[in-house]
């Protein structure tokens, strides 16, 4: 990402803390899980405070991406395909709900990785602005009360699309706060770095297909 992004100073007041070296909580705390430097619009800022508890970690990952919002959403909001672009997925299924608000789906995790399935809620889906959260209910994994949410918003060139997503976690016994972001960093930001290269041929394509 360009470093001249800057977080919005009034965004920036409300903020106890922004992600550095996390300290581990005493009690409730409100994160802002990105860099001090790095500059969202406010509307958007707003959806990656979070609140963490003293068992838990957080932190985000944002990825540019050379294709049109429109694009990237249509990809995102598919809650009965994360697979699309989500590479440790096997498969989804929808088993409540028609892929709105309050819906779950079962997944199915690739072999290798230490989880064989996840139960996930739809928390919010928003169209105009562009917003998805969904939470883990249940399954068989180590990410207990994992929560997340995806925002995309223009990029500062106009050209393409910024998307960031955060989450929060519940850190596994024996597992330190560290240890257990680097680990769900890792699989948020293949799974990012796989939207984009998604999107990006599928602009390609419809470039090529146009008279």
């Amino acid at each position: 990402m360009p470093s001249s992004l800057q977080l919005h100073p009034p965004l920036a007041a409300t903020i106890g803390s922004c992600h550095q070296k996390q300290t581990p909580p005493t009690t409730f705390t409100r994160l802002f899980p990105l860099p001090c430097w790095m500059s969202l619009p406010d509307t958007v800022a707003t959806y990656h405070i979070r609140t963490v508890e003293p068992n838990q970690c957080c932190s985000a990952i944002v990825q540019a991406i050379e294709a049109p919002i429109e694009s990237v959403w249509s990809i995102v909001r598919r809650f009965d395909n994360p697979q699309a672009y989500k590479q440790f997925l096997r498969s989804c299924q929808v088993i409540v709900g028609d892929g709105n608000v309050g819906s779950l789906r079962q997944v199915h995790v690739v072999s290798g990785l230490p989880a064989a399935s996840s139960m996930e809620k739809l928390e919010m889906l928003d169209d105009e602005r562009h917003v998805l959260s969904f939470s883990v209910v249940g399954g068989d994994h180590r990410l207990t009360n994992y929560k997340s949410v995806t925002t995309l918003h223009g990029s500062p060139e106009g050209n393409g699309t910024v998307v960031v997503e955060s989450y929060v976690v519940d850190i596994p016994a024996g597992n330190s706060r560290e240890d257990t972001c680097i680990f769900v960093d890792t699989i948020v930001r293949c799974n990012l770095q796989s939207l984009a290269r998604v999107s990006e041929n599928m602009g390609g394509r419809e470039t090529s297909s146009s008279p």
